[in-house]
Order: structure tokens, then C-alpha cells, then sequence
């Protein structure tokens, strides 16, 4: 009895994905296998992590922000310049994905890897005189954590009014810190994103693991910085076995800080109903020529299209190089599929991943896909020097994206990410430059070594990677 009843539960539940909208029959395949393979826990399992439930007044706030802001944000007719031929459909599908279209007159600056990124923010947070906006995933307590709770404390004394937006789980010890105390008693204004809840009774209602991970910090309107770095130092002292984390912070000005802005609100008003849409008729002047750039912010509340779409569209549209780099590869097949494509027509594709994650599962999944990259001709770097964090792909020695997206389904479909796509030579070179370091730190992968793994190894990494769709 109690078997035929799980098994009818199971049928079920795998009726119910095969009715989802918007799913790839990967993923239904992936599931419905879990499901009626894994006795109870697949069907728990599914419920839990299956579908990107979120509360309906939640989606409705969102929407209405969104509504909102899109209705004030226009860019200025001299920021608006018709972009080179080899960048236009990259644009288009970035426009169809998040809804900014490409801004110029930008200027960028690649920040030192080392601990002194941190201090080129602090020195501009020193020089605000209207307000402060800082969003991080993960903020630790340590010295550069610190160096940045205490500027921000500074310039709330000093009347700027300061935002600060950290991620509930990513954050959690942070929001216990004296530093965040010490931040809200200065007059900073202080909120965690998606507080956590009850893990079981909750995740029956919303799903649990949605995450902001976004990096935005964005001052007087003016001067913005993401990358790939959170709010801490390289030593990283909650996962100190992996330091150092090597990440990439980008220095901005321009138009495109505006569209930072914008994404920054959007999270502002919908977390606490504040309505600051007015900051974004603030207008930045522009530089000639300056760069162009794009920003590409997703979530899953707004689902038109995903960032692996926008990356592939980019790697289809290179033509001579690419050189990517991501610390965690568990794509979907059109991104893996684009990646092993260009180097089937004779591009040089590099890909510089880290040796050691910080997830065994990440990694051995990672590695379920090597043999198809390495056999189509991508040339596969092993980064050695610690624990490689910057999301980066440059094409051509003309065209950049970076950002806080990883190059997997968490990032495409589960986080809130912002990623940001230039056309520029300078930046492009000076990111492969910092890209030619890490290959520098790195080994290569050969197909001999991977034919060499153990049975086990070679079984552990291809059913993770059939499992990758769910992951």
C-alpha cells in the first residue's frame, strides 16, 4: 500500500513538471528521473528546489518598481551612439533580457587584485557629498569589511545619506557584527535581502535559496563599482583554506552609472517600499567618446530570457579569440554548446577555471564537462594560486562582459546577478592582461590526463554532470 501510494505521488509530481512552462526537457528528464528514482527524498527534493516559487504580492511589488523606475530612466541624446556593427546583436539580446539598452560616454578603471581595490573605493566614499548605495552578496567582518562599514559610518556623520543592502544568508554573521551596529547607530540605513525562514515549512511556500548576489555600489550618482569581489579581504576568513580569492573590482563613470542606480532602486524600493525613483532623473555628464557599456541585471522574478543567453550570443558573435573565465561551470548545453562551437571554427578559446573549489559537487561536476571542452578545442587552464572568483569574458581584444554571475543555472535562473557588457579596446586589453596572469598561475588540461582519471572519478564526474540541469 505504502508503495503504491509513493508511486502514485511520484507520477503525480512528474506530471506536474512535464506541465511547467519554460522548462528545458533536460531539466524535466533530470527531475522525473530524480523523482522516481529517489524513494520520498526526490519527491521532497522537487518541491524544495524544483520551482522558483516566490509570494505573488512580492512578484507584484517587483513589477510595479520596475514599471516605475523604467518610466523615469531615459539616457541623454549624447549618450546614445550608434554602436559598432560586431557589438549589435550582443546589445539587442541584453536589451531583450533586462530591458537597459547600451549607453556611451563611459570611462572604467581596472582596480589592483590585491587588498588595495578596497581602498580606491573607500577614498571615493570619503569624497561623497549626497548619498551612498552599497549592495553586496557577501560582506565579512575582517579589515577591508571594516574599511568600508567605517567610510560608510563617516559619511553618514557628515549628513550623505548612506544605503547599504547585504544579502541575508551570504551576510548573516556580518549582520551580527559590531560593524553593522556600529553603521546603523552612524544613521546609515541597513536592510538584509531575502531574510531566511523556517527551512522546511518555508520552502513549501517560497523557494529558500533564492539569493542576491549582486556587487553595486554606486556614489552621488556618479561613480559606480562592481565586479566580481565582495565586501572582504583576499584572505577570505570564513573559507580561509581556499585564500586567496582572486577577484576583479571595476571603477566606473559615466551614463551607465545610472542604469547601476536603476537596478540598485529596484532592489532599495521593492525590499522596503521607500520610493527614490526621483534619484535617477539626475542626468551624468558624458565623456568623448568614452566607452559603451551595458548593464545586464537578472533575477527570478523577471524571467525574459536569462544571462547564459546574453554570453552565448556574445561567444557566437566572436570571431578571432575568447578568453573566459568563471569559478564555477555548470552551464546549460546552449552556453557549453556556444563555448565548444567557437572552438570547432577555429577560434582561440581559453578557459581559466580554478583547480581546488570550494564545492566538491561544483567541481565535480565542473569536470564532467572537460573532456567535451578539451576535445573541441578549447584550451582549459587549471588556475593554481588559490581560489579564482573573477566572471570575465573578453572577445576580440574589443568586447568585454563582466560582472557578479557565475557561468551557472544558480546565476541564470536562481540569483539576483548584475553583469555589465563594454565595447572598449582599453578595458579589453587591460582584462586580458589581468586574464594573462591567471594562465600564468594555471596549468594546462590535456585529453591524455583526463582518459587517465580513475573509473571512479570518471563515474562520480559524468553522473553529477548528467545532473547538472537541477544543480
Amino acid at each position: 500500500m505504502i508503495v503504491f501510494l509513493h508511486y502514485s505521488v511520484a507520477l503525480a509530481v512528474s506530471i506536474r513538471v512535464l506541465l511547467r512552462p519554460r522548462l528545458e526537457p533536460a531539466v524535466r528528464l533530470s527531475w522525473i528521473l530524480v523523482i522516481e528514482l529517489v524513494p520520498l527524498i526526490g519527491i521532497l527534493a522537487y518541491f524544495l528546489f524544483g520551482e522558483i516559487r516566490m509570494r505573488g504580492a512580492e512578484v507584484e511589488t517587483m513589477a510595479n518598481v520596475r514599471s516605475r523606475l523604467s518610466g523615469l530612466w531615459r539616457p541623454s541624446p549624447e549618450a546614445v551612439r550608434r554602436a559598432p556593427e560586431f557589438a549589435a546583436p550582443i546589445i539587442a539580446a541584453n536589451r531583450a533580457t533586462t530591458g537597459f539598452g547600451a549607453v556611451a560616454g563611459n570611462l572604467t578603471e581596472l582596480l589592483p587584485e590585491d587588498d588595495s581595490a578596497i581602498d580606491h573605493l573607500v577614498a571615493a566614499m570619503d569624497a561623497a557629498g549626497d548619498h551612498i548605495h552599497i549592495l553586496f552578496y557577501i560582506w565579512l567582518d575582517d579589515a577591508s569589511g571594516r574599511k568600508v562599514a567605517d567610510a560608510a559610518a563617516r559619511a553618514a556623520a557628515r549628513g550623505v545619506k548612506v544605503r547599504v543592502v547585504i544579502d541575508a544568508f551570504g551576510s548573516r554573521a556580518f549582520a551580527r557584527s559590531d560593524s553593522w551596529r556600529m553603521m546603523q547607530q552612524a544613521g546609515c540605513e541597513c536592510i538584509q535581502a531575502l531574510p531566511l525562514s523556517l527551512p522546511i515549512i518555508g520552502g513549501l511556500f517560497h523557494r529558500m535559496d533564492l539569493r542576491n548576489h549582486r556587487k553595486i555600489v554606486v556614489i552621488d550618482d556618479a561613480i559606480g563599482f562592481t565586479g566580481s569581489r565582495n565586501c572582504s579581504d583576499m584572505a577570505f576568513a570564513i573559507k580561509p583554506r581556499f585564500a586567496p580569492w582572486v577577484d576583479i573590482l571595476l571603477r566606473i563613470e559615466g551614463p551607465i552609472v545610472r542604469q547601476m542606480q536603476a537596478v540598485f532602486l529596484q532592489d532599495w524600493m521593492s525590499y522596503t517600499g521607500e520610493d527614490l525613483g526621483e534619484t535617477l532623473r539626475m542626468v551624468r555628464p558624458v565623456a568623448a567618446p568614452g566607452e559603451i557599456a551595458q548593464v545586464v541585471a537578472t533575477g527570478p522574478d523577471h524571467r525574459q530570457g536569462s544571462l547564459s543567453d546574453c554570453m552565448a550570443t556574445m561567444i557566437h558573435a566572436a570571431r578571432e579569440r575568447l578568453v573566459i573565465t568563471t569559478p564555477y561551470y555548470v552551464p546549460d548545453s546552449s552556453l557549453d554548446s556556444a563555448i565548444r562551437t567557437a572552438a570547432r571554427r577555429g577560434l582561440d578559446v581559453t578557459m581559466i577555471l580554478p583547480e581546488r573549489n570550494d564545492s566538491l559537487v561544483v567541481q565535480a561536476t565542473s569536470e564532467g564537462f572537460y573532456y567535451g571542452l578539451v576535445s573541441a578545442g578549447v584550451k582549459l587552464m587549471l588556475f593554481q594560486g588559490g581560489l579564482l572568483h573573477s566572471k570575465i569574458i573578453t572577445a576580440d581584444g574589443r568586447m568585454a562582459m563582466l560582472g557578479s554571475a557565475n557561468m551557472d543555472r544558480r546565476s541564470f535562473e536562481l540569483n539576483y546577478e548584475m553583469n555589465m557588457f563594454l565595447v572598449s579596446e582599453e578595458l579589453t586589453e587591460a582584462l586580458d592582461q589581468r586574464q594573462q596572469t591567471y594562465i600564468r598561475r594555471a596549468r594546462p588540461v590535456e585529453l591524455a590526463e583526463i582518459r587517465g582519471w580513475s573509473l571512479w572519478r570518471r563515474l562520480r564526474n559524468n553522473l553529477l554532470a548528467l545532473a547538472a540541469p537541477i544543480l
